[in-house]
């Protein structure tokens, strides 16, 4: 196992948004899960990570180097697949790839028509009358065919319909066999982060609000739910709570605290949970 991303006091500041100090590392052989509401930084991120925007402060190293002078070697190395699509429309998948093979020391046709014949993908059609499961699929297939060994993943399953995203699922759950790869992967499906993320990093605000372990997290908090006249005495043990006609219902990494109140229910809590309450906080 061997460090294969580091995020150390990095910031990126827009007009009416800060990605604020974010400290991050991700080790080989794992799958990190970037979640938060919508403008909490999670592109911006990626982004960074990709060296298509330039942090204003603090240090990025993927693979143990640095931008701008090993920039070549270390996009050799990462494989990316994003929601908007970045390929030209008017080209076929097969003419697209070969257009991107080039850019790459370790490109593999072979490969590539692998994953091609397993996602079934169209190769002679152009890529503007492709689906979007399709072109989610084609961008896949040339993020794994040049054996990168960093999967940069922003919102890739958001508008695919169950059976593609769980087929997508199955796809990283095999790439991460080989102990070499690792994958971050922004989504606000938090599902699909159920299923295969070892980590959990929670952006708010342009800020981490969590980095732990999925295993962690899910062990740690819970919803509570119970009558209004016991919040007073326990409020301060909760997180975006909300009140209504039959009593509140909140978040909690206080459980032991709660166990023996009485009028109170815990719940095991969600990733979706997570999101939503820390959120409405």
């Amino acid at each position: 196992m061997s460090e294969i991303l580091k995020l150390k006091n990095v910031s990126k500041s827009y007009e009416g948004f800060k990605l604020d100090n974010i400290n991050l590392t991700l080790d080989s052989g794992f799958i990190m899960g970037l979640i938060g509401p919508n403008g909490s930084g999670k592109s911006t991120t990626i982004k960074l990570i990709l060296n298509l925007i330039k942090p204003d402060n603090g240090n990025i190293e993927v693979f143990g180097k640095k931008y701008p002078d090993n920039e070549k070697e270390i996009k050799n190395d990462i494989g990316f697949v994003l929601d908007q699509n970045h390929f030209y429309n008017h080209l076929t998948i097969h003419k697209m790839a070969k257009v991107i093979a080039p850019f790459y020391d370790r490109w593999s046709f072979e490969s590539f028509y692998e994953y091609v014949d397993r996602f079934s993908l169209p190769v002679d059609k152009k890529i503007e009358v492709l689906s979007k499961g399709m072109k989610m699929k084609t961008s896949l297939a040339i993020a794994l065919s040049h054996d990168a060994k960093l999967l940069l993943m922003d919102e890739p399953t958001s508008g695919l319909d169950p059976v593609v995203r769980d087929e997508f699922i199955s796809i990283l759950s095999e790439l991460m066999l080989d102990e070499r790869k690792s994958v971050i992967f922004s989504t606000h499906i938090t599902s699909d982060l159920d299923k295969i993320a070892d980590y959990i990093v929670f952006l708010k605000d342009g800020k981490v609000v969590l980095n732990q372990t999925k295993m962690d997290i899910l062990e740690n908090y819970s919803v509570v739910k119970g009558s209004k006249d016991i919040l007073d005495q326990i409020t301060p043990l909760l997180i975006g709570t909300r009140i209504h006609e039959y009593g509140f219902d909140a978040l909690t990494s206080k459980k032991r605290e709660l166990r023996n109140i009485e009028g109170i229910v815990l719940e095991k809590a969600s990733l979706d949970d997570i999101v939503v309450y820390n959120t409405r906080r």
